[in-house]
C-alpha cells in the first residue's frame, strides 16, 4: 500500500513526496482510514512507528477540507496534548512538514521558557495548537487560549503523561473541550489507568493495536557488553572508537550521570552534549538542533528529556546505565531504527544491572547477543544485601557529613561578615 491508497489530498502527498516518503507504516495504514471517517481511536503503538503522521495527516486533511466549507476567522480546531517540550516541538514539526502546502498554520506552547513569543503566535491565529499541560493551562487562565472552537483533540504519549503526574491537568483541560469532538487517544501501554481515562474521553473508538510494548523492532540489531561498575566509562571509550558509529543517542540514569559522562566524554576530544530536566530549554534545544546538525557525535539523554526526541536516519542508541524497567529499554532503543530504516542498539551492563537484563530479555522474548571481544570484561560480583544496605549507610553518612561541613563553613563565612 501506497499513501495514494489512503484516499489523501494532493497537497499533503505532495509534501509527504518531497520528504521521501510512499509507503505509510503500520500504523499510519491502520489508523488513517478510521480517522478520516471522523471515528474515534484509541491507539496502542511502540516508539518509532511512524505515530505522529497517523493523526497528523488525517486532522489536516479535515481542516482543510473544513475550511473550503467556509471563511469563519481563524481558530484553534485542533489541539494535541503531550508531556514534553521535545515531543511537543517535534510534533509541531511534523505538522508543519506535512502541511506545507495547505496553508494551514500551527503553533506549539510549553513551559521553561518566556511566554511572549508564544501569545503572539496565539494573537495572529492558528488552527492547530501543541501543548503541554502546564503552560496550556497558565495561558487559558490568562485569556489567551480559548478551547470552544475545538473540533480534533489528541492525547499523546497518555502513559507517560500519567507516569508525570499530569493526570489532574489533563482533566481540567478535558472539561474544557467541546462534547462534540473527534478524540484520538495515543498510549505505548495500556494500563488500567489508561484504559479508564480514555474511556472518559472517547466515544466507541476503534481500537488499533501494534507492535505491542513487549516487542522490539526487527530492524534494530542488539548487543550487550557485560562489564564491570569502575570500566564503563572506558568501554564506552573503546566502543566510540569505531568511527562509523557517529551520531549516537546515549541514555543514562540521572541528570548528575548525563553530564559526568558528558565531561568525560570531552576529555576524551569526543563531541558530546547532555540534555535533561535541569537544563534550560534554550540549552537543550541548542544541545538538539546541534546533534541533529552532526555538530555532536554523542547525546547524552535521560529517558524523560528523551521523550520526543526524532532524529532522521538515527541509527545508534547505547544504554549507558540499564533501565531497571524492561518497557524503558524498548522505548530507548525504538529511538533508532525508525519507520523502517535499520538501527543498532549496544547495552553496557555492570554487575548490579545483570538482573535488569534477564527481565529485559523475558519481556522482548529473545537474547540479546553478547560481544565476546571486550577489553574491559565483567569480572566484579553483585554486591548481596548486607553489602548494599553497608554500602547506602556509608552513603548516608557521607552526605551527612558533607552536608554538615558545608554548613559550618557557611557560618563561619557569614561570622566573618
Amino acid at each position: 500500500m501506497k499513501f495514494e491508497d489512503l484516499n489523501i489530498i494532493e497537497p499533503i502527498l505532495r509534501a509527504l513526496k518531497k520528504e521521501g516518503y510512499s509507503v505509510p507504516t503500520s500504523i499510519q495504514e491502520k489508523a488513517i482510514p478510521h480517522i478520516l471517517n471522523r471515528k474515534d481511536v484509541l491507539g496502542s503503538a511502540q516508539t518509532g512507528t511512524g505515530k505522529t503522521a497517523a493523526f497528523a495527516i488525517p486532522i489536516l486533511q479535515h481542516l482543510v477540507h473544513d475550511r473550503q466549507q467556509g471563511n469563519s476567522p481563524r481558530s484553534i480546531k485542533a489541539l494535541i496534548i503531550t508531556p514534553t517540550r521535545e515531543l511537543a516541538i517535534q510534533i509541531a514539526e511534523s505538522f508543519s512538514t506535512y502541511g506545507k502546502y495547505t496553508g494551514l498554520k500551527n503553533t506549539v506552547v510549553f513551559g521553561g521558557v518566556k511566554q511572549g513569543q508564544q501569545t503572539d503566535a496565539l494573537d495572529k491565529g492558528v488552527d492547530i495548537l501543541v501543548a503541554t499541560p502546564g503552560r496550556l493551562l497558565d495561558l487559558m487562565e490568562q485569556g489567551f487560549v480559548n478551547l470552544s472552537s475545538i473540533e480534533y483533540f489528541v492525547l499523546d504519549e497518555a502513559d507517560r503523561m500519567l507516569d508525570m503526574g499530569f493526570i489532574h491537568d489533563i482533566r481540567k483541560i478535558i472539561a474544557k473541550l467541546p462534547t462534540q469532538r473527534q478524540s484520538l487517544f495515543f498510549s505505548a501501554t495500556m494500563p488500567d489507568t489508561i484504559v479508564a481515562l480514555s474511556k472518559k474521553i472517547l466515544d466507541n473508538p476503534i481500537k488499533i493495536d501494534v507492535s505491542p510494548i513487549s516487542s522490539t523492532a526487527d530492524t534494530i540489531q542488539q548487543y550487550l557488553y557485560y562489564t564491570n561498575k569502575a570500566t564503563k566509562i572506558k568501554l564506552l571509550i573503546h566502543i566510540l572508537q569505531d568511527r562509523k558509529i557517529d551520531q549516537v543517542l546515549l541514555f543514562s540514569r540521572t541528570k548528575h550521570g548525563a553530564d559526568k559522562i558528558t565531561r568525560n566524554l570531552k576529555k576524551q576530544r569526543i563531541s558530546a552534549a547532555a540534555i535533561h530536566g535541569d537544563k534550560a530549554q534554550n540549552a537543550r534545544q541548542k544541545a538538539l538542533q546541534q546533534f541533529k546538525d552532526g555538530e555532536v557525535r554523542v547525546l547524552v539523554a535521560t529517558d524523560i528529556a528523551a521523550r520526543g526526541i526524532d532524529i532522521d536516519k538515527l541509527k545508534y542508541v547505547i544504554n549507558y546505565d540499564i533501565p531497571n524497567i524492561a518497557e524503558t529499554y524498548v522505548h530507548r532503543i525504538g529511538r533508532g531504527g525508525r519507520a523502517g530504516d535499520e538501527g543498532i542498539s549496544i547495552s553496557i551492563c555492570e554487575p548490579e544491572e545483570n538482573v535488569f537484563i534477564k527481565d529485559i530479555q523475558k519481556l522482548i522474548a529473545q537474547k540479546i547477543e553478547v560481544i565476546k571481544d571486550n577489553p574491559f570484561p565483567q569480572t566484579d560480583s553483585p554486591m548481596t544485601n548486607k553489602e548494599k544496605q553497608a554500602f547506602e549507610k556509608e552513603k548516608v553518612q557521607r552526605r551527612k557529613e558533607f552536608f554538615a561541613s558545608k554548613n559550618k563553613s557557611n557560618s563561619s563565612r557569614y561570622n566573618r561578615r
